[in-house]
């Protein structure tokens, strides 16, 4: 699997997202400058990693979705290839539009950073075919991670099966307890929790891995 990572000025999460791809397929991801605008072409997999991009002026990920680089992930969205946005990765998925919904501040207006307990909704997906469904624990550590969307989208969501991970226990007030949602055609997913940062036991745990094990195997 040929994979990339996109590097905005404030990402801090690429070189986690690096190491978590290197140990996935055994090579080294292409790190993508966001004025390149060059995706290498054949790339299976494109992660938006987290940090604050740009930071996080206007809106969380507002000013990062107009950069070169966007043209380029929307254009191997378009060819069916796959993207991974964490984190500010996921909120610059959806004020690009490739996901619906956006990120508001937390309910409790704090930022939150802990080990968080995920359900795996479905293990139907490209996402988490490595799962054998339940629950997980994957890292948090955001301040903008609270998910809305109009009922309308919440409820084509629900029914399309594209809530990827619901909170266990809502740390930021999310609607639905969302933490993760997959494009229509299912090959883009956003989510707030950090997998990249929970694939070795020094880390605290191994849950991340089915993340990348899935894609792999998909790919």
């Amino acid at each position: 699997m040929k994979t990339a990572v996109i590097v905005f000025p404030g990402s801090n999460c690429d070189r986690d997202a690096e190491v978590a791809l290197r140990a996935a397929t055994g090579q080294d991801p292409a790190m993508v400058w966001h004025k390149d605008g060059t995706i290498p072409e054949g790339t299976d997999l494109v992660m938006v990693p987290g940090g604050f991009s740009y930071g996080d002026y206007l809106r969380c990920g507002a000013v990062a979705a107009n950069s070169p680089v966007i043209s380029q992930l929307r254009a191997h969205a378009e060819r069916g290839g796959y993207i991974l946005g964490v984190c500010n990765g996921f909120q610059i998925l959806c004020e690009t539009g490739l996901l619906p919904g956006a990120l508001i501040r937390n309910a409790g207006l704090e930022f939150v950073c802990r080990p968080e307990v995920l359900k795996i909704e479905s293990t139907n997906t490209a996402f988490t075919n490595a799962y054998s469904g339940g629950e997980i624990t994957i890292p948090i550590a955001h301040h903008d991670g609270n998910y809305v969307a109009d009922e309308d989208t919440l409820n084509t969501l629900e029914s399309e099966g594209r809530v990827a991970f619901r909170y266990v226990d809502n740390p930021n007030g999310s609607a639905r307890d969302i933490a993760g949602v997959i494009s229509e055609n299912g090959r883009v997913l956003g989510m707030m929790p950090h997998p990249e940062r929970a694939i070795g036991d020094h880390e605290g745990g191994t849950d991340g891995r089915g993340m990348f094990e899935s894609l792999l195997s998909a790919a």
